[in-house]
């Protein structure tokens, strides 16, 4: 069936329906056509007074009447520049002048027009007191011509809108642009089709821009916003059913094999799995086991057990015959990873050694400060199939890196990676066909928690917790308050002397470094002067580990540091001490944020809190309270007591899990691109829609769009609906994955 096309008013440039003030004023916000304009809502509405009688009013009110013009009359100023103009309006129970200050005669002039001797309107403003007749009077009050009616009133009582404005733009000028656009309302792309709205109880899309924009109650207002809000879900879900539909022609390979190396490794491991664990697995093998590729969100808190949920899977990739790669954003968590996974394997992943049983795979590591013969080996068996796993960095995406068969690509922490890094992957699948993708994370950023609420993402939430763990308690430490941090090292010290660890994190390596950073602007109080600056300087990682061999409260204490400046040589080699309980305090960079698994750590110490971000220092605080000791985690910040960054890292200390804070996050950043490659950022997808309080209308959107999706996957019949989704794709990269 061919296309058809749909030609509308909608797409016509603004300049040719609009004066030149008023285009102008709407391209200031990327406002070029009437589609967009009679989507740019108002930012409120101003609710009138009620409506009083003149007898009534008191000078200070804010008021509303309909009234009569009796008479009008003007005189030039004596002691100034200008024209008084006075209009005297009466509602039967008394007399009110309306009174305007107006520096030209032209002014005077358009009034006079629109206040006619005899004409009935409705005022609004405030009462004041006109010092010299010692009178009331309403000075350069609002005023429009109504009929003294039943439905005239309820006109002069309507909502007003008020719209977002820039320098030099008048309220005006956005709304009679906005009464001319209205006027070829039927005109626009209807996105939704008059069936849909019908079952869902919404208005057509007409009438909905004129509720919205010229609504009668404010109850009005609402319902023409949740046909928007529900348009521009609908939308996004019509691409998302498209993208699955897509999926479903798209050749993935079949992970279905369930042994011999998954038998043989659970048989190995040294506790039991849990039943969220089994569920969990048991899905994600589910869907890695059809042809199609799986976008599949494995989420779970800090400790929840995800990463054996993941190499079960990698597990059984290996076993139908393909290959599997973990992605670590650091090189000290790929390090780790690879030690965890030989741990976990033993035997089974020394495949060619003495010790290996027949069924053994070999696990490989790859990383960009590899020695060139480690590289080279790694690389031949990764290219020839011997590496059934395998585990690196981004070195991993570089074009040099081919592999056999890639079936699975587990990725951690996926908040570290670009969206085109994960399409790097996809592109390393067997000839023709996409390998399988899972993101695991404990916080998800914003983009992931909105995909995952909107439907893009298949999400896997593992939601207990294996229980061998203490836990962590969090608290924030304002410097401002001296006995709080020195409290803080003092309770360090207390752990050290009981044989246990303790993490520093800084912001920065070297304090000298700051002289590069850009200097802040000043900040100005009411009366000019400037203020001193709302954060300290960041402390680095050299001189914190200076002043902390010289505070008594760590005295004796063993103290190392570890940087991305050092070698992966010298990382290793203190790993190992931290690891073999050589070192009592590691200061450090943000380097052992993911994965580091040092179970005798009890407490980890951020400082400058306010300069990390919600998934980091949640990832931090998960470095301690691993073992059998409850773990403490300080936020220290030079933040005043209770002003905005204090609140919003006591938010993060109360949040009792990853995925409170992912809501905490998703609120504060904003959901990012959901169909093109932003991460984040405040109405950078959604302008209308609030994934949070608008989560029934998003569950009703993707029914209705996956059904019609499901009847007509290329839109044929649905040629609105087809220009909808071009325009929403029109900045954003079709390609790009859902993670």
């Amino acid at each position: 069936m061919a296309r058809r096309t749909s030609t509308t008013r909608g797409a016509m440039p603004l300049s040719e329906l609009l004066v030149s003030k008023e285009s102008k004023a709407m391209a200031s916000f990327g406002v070029r056509d009437l589609e967009a304009m009679l989507r740019f809502v108002p930012r409120r509405y101003v609710i009138p007074a009620p409506l009083r009688s003149l007898r009534e009013i008191s000078e200070g009110e804010e008021v509303s009447a309909i009234v009569r013009v009796e008479s009008v009359r003007s005189r030039q100023m004596r002691s100034r520049y200008g024209f008084i103009l006075e209009a005297e309006v009466s509602d039967g129970s008394d007399v009110l002048p309306l009174t305007f200050f107006l520096p030209k005669q032209h002014h005077v002039e358009w009034y006079e027009k629109r206040l006619p001797v005899g004409a009935t309107i409705c005022v609004h403003g405030a009462v004041g007191r006109d010092q010299y007749r010692d009178a009331l009077q309403l000075t350069h009050p609002a005023f429009e011509p109504v009929e003294d009616t039943e439905e005239g009133r309820a006109w002069a009582q309507r909502p007003r809108p008020v719209y977002p404005l820039k320098q030099n733009i008048a309220l005006a000028t956005m709304r009679s642009a906005m009464e001319k656009g209205l006027e070829f309302a039927d005109t626009i792309t209807r996105a939704v089709p008059e069936e849909v709205l019908g079952r869902r109880g919404l208005p057509s899309l007409p009438e909905a821009v004129r509720l919205v924009h010229a609504p009668l109650t404010m109850e009005d207002a609402r319902r023409g916003m949740a046909h928007l809000r529900f348009e521009e879900a609908f939308v996004l879900q019509t691409i998302f059913a498209q993208r699955r539909a897509q999926d479903e022609r798209t050749p993935a390979p079949r992970l279905r094999e369930a042994g011999p190396l998954q038998q043989l490794f659970d048989e190995r491991l040294p506790f039991t799995l849990t039943d969220g664990q089994r569920e969990i697995g048991d899905r994600l093998a589910e869907r890695i086991g059809n042809g199609h590729p799986t976008s599949a969100l494995l989420q779970g808190d800090v400790g929840s057990g995800k990463t054996v949920i993941a190499l079960r899977a990698m597990l059984r990739a290996v076993d139908s015959g393909h290959q599997a790669v973990l992605l670590a954003p650091t090189e000290v968590l790929a390090e780790q990873h690879h030690r965890t996974v030989l741990e976990l394997l033993g035997a089974l992943g020394r495949a060619g050694q003495l010790d290996a049983p027949p069924e053994a795979t070999r696990v490989r590591l790859l990383t960009g400060s590899q020695r060139t013969s480690a590289r080279r080996e790694t690389l031949l068996d990764v290219t020839s199939g011997q590496a059934g796993i395998v585990v690196g960095t981004h070195a991993l995406l570089t074009e040099g890196v081919e592999f056999a068969s890639l079936g699975l690509a587990v990725i951690d922490e996926q908040h570290r990676f670009g969206v085109d890094h994960r399409r790097r992957l996809r592109a390393k699948g067997p000839e023709g066909m996409s390998p399988h993708v899972v993101v695991m994370t404990a916080t998800p950023i914003p983009r992931t928690a909105a995909l995952a609420t909107v439907g893009d993402l298949d999400v896997l939430t593992l939601a207990e917790s294996p229980g061998r763990r203490a836990g962590v308690e969090s608290f924030v430490v304002h410097e401002k308050l001296p006995a709080w941090e020195q409290r803080m090292w003092q309770r360090a010290g207390e752990e050290i002397r009981e044989g246990r660890q303790v993490f520093v994190v800084c912001a920065r390596i070297d304090e000298d470094d700051a002289a590069d950073d850009a200097p802040a602007p000043p900040v100005l109080d009411e009366h000019g002067k400037e203020q001193p600056p709302a954060l300290e300087p960041a402390r680095g990682v050299t001189q914190t580990a200076e002043r902390l061999a010289s505070r008594p409260e760590l005295a004796g204490a063993r103290i190392g540091v570890l940087h991305g400046r050092l070698g992966g040589e010298e990382k290793a080699q203190v790993m190992d001490q931290m690891v073999r309980g050589e070192l009592d305090v590691l200061v450090s960079t943000t380097v052992i944020e993911v994965g580091v698994d040092i179970p005798n750590a009890s407490v980890m110490i951020v400082l400058d809190a306010e300069r990390f971000g919600v998934s980091q220092l949640h990832q931090l605080r998960g470095r301690v309270g691993r073992g059998e000791h409850p773990g403490i985690a300080f936020f220290d910040t030079s933040a005043v007591v209770d002003q905005e960054h204090s609140r919003h890292l006591r938010a993060i200390a109360d949040a009792p899990d990853g995925f409170a804070l992912a809501e905490l996050d998703l609120r504060r950043r904003g959901a990012g691109d959901l169909v093109g490659e932003e991460q984040s950022g405040l109405q950078r997808t959604l302008k209308h829609l609030d994934v949070l309080r608008d989560a029934r209308w998003i569950e009703v959107a993707r029914e209705e769009a996956f059904a019609l999706v499901g009847g007509d996957p290329d839109l044929e019949d649905h040629p609105d609906l087809a220009a909808a989704v071009a325009n929403r794709l029109r900045d954003a990269d079709p390609d790009v994955e859902r993670s």
